[in-house]
């Protein structure tokens, strides 16, 4: 019960002290997400250089789960590869999609296993993914340029 309250304190910090929220005006892409069953948005912008996440820059509204998804996501991403980035993201999908079976791996994915007690309420998983989905939409228009 201890680690639920540890991966509940991750989340509220980072809810509360967000990591790169501030729209950079310079971007390589930029999109914007909504989940349309709770009405979270993010506004993401990412820039690539010679293949490894230089920034990403977002802004949103939402339930702690989304912010504070998004935010943790920037923390793990920014600096990687996009080849690393998309392994982190392949897994913390996969942990989301567990219903709760699996613990994730915390050297890949750090403080985003703070998260996968969301994968065991449904309504919430879109919250949890919204950010990371944006990452995935903005870093393929990124690499297309």
């Amino acid at each position: 019960m201890q680690l639920d309250n540890l991966y509940q304190e991750v989340i509220l910090d980072h809810y509360k002290n967000p990591q790169n929220k501030k729209l950079s005006a310079n971007y390589d892409a930029q999109v914007h997400h909504v989940n349309p069953s709770c009405g979270d948005e993010i506004d993401l912008n990412i820039t690539v250089k010679d293949g490894v996440v230089e920034a990403i820059t977002w802004d949103g509204v939402g339930c702690s789960i989304s912010q504070a998804s998004v935010s943790i996501l920037t923390d793990l991403l920014i600096g990687k590869t996009i080849t690393d980035a998309y392994k982190i993201y392949d897994e913390f999908v996969a942990l989301m999609q567990s219903k709760g079976t699996v613990e994730g791996n915390e050297d890949l994915l750090e403080d985003a296993v703070a998260l996968a007690g969301v994968s065991k309420y449904p309504a919430r998983i879109k919250c949890a993914l919204l950010g990371w989905m944006a990452f995935k939409d903005a870093s393929v228009q990124a690499q297309a340029k």
